[in-house]
């Protein structure tokens, strides 16, 4: 948390994946959206690609095109196991 105590923008992206529930998903865009800043998708996937906090699931994290966009943990056919896996796809 920034010093004056307000999230910045990474915590708030890392906080609304934590909770992208099972089984869904949410582009790059929205996430990006919701954290204040709806021109920020990339750089979202760039906060998603730096995180290897198993408690962040950025494998729910889709492209706004329907791809599924990389992965950091195993790559793309392992995100699309993961969403299969949990309903998502």
């Amino acid at each position: 948390m920034a010093s004056n105590g307000v999230k910045t923008f990474t915590e708030k992206v890392r906080d609304i994946v934590r909770k992208i529930p099972k089984g869904t998903s949410m582009t790059y865009k929205e996430v990006a959206t919701k954290a204040g800043n709806p021109k920020a998708a990339r750089g979202v996937g760039a906060i998603m690609r730096s995180s290897y906090n198993r408690d962040i699931p950025c494998h729910r994290v889709v492209k706004s095109d329907g791809s599924l966009g990389s992965y950091n943990r195993g790559g793309t056919s392992r995100k699309r196991k993961l969403l299969v896996q949990e309903g998502a796809l």
